[in-house]
């Protein structure tokens, strides 16, 4: 059976991806220049994967709707 990829990760795991610090992360989610979290349940927030590829690939400014 092949690795499983997630589909949600933590604020951590996010800023790991973008290859930046937490606080460095949290400060771009906080201007709005990445995706703010989806929030699963009480406190518990995970970033789309699939939100923080749009945001690179450039695919985030091609949706009609442009919110996060």
């Amino acid at each position: 059976m092949g690795r499983i990829s997630p589909i949600a990760v933590s604020e951590t795991t996010a800023a790991k991806m973008m290859d930046m610090a937490p606080t460095e992360f949290r400060r771009l989610v906080q201007s709005g220049s990445l995706p703010l979290p989806v929030k699963i349940t009480g406190n518990l927030e995970r970033w789309r994967v699939s939100d923080l590829e749009g945001v690179l690939t450039g695919n985030a400014m091609n949706e009609d709707e442009f919110s996060w």
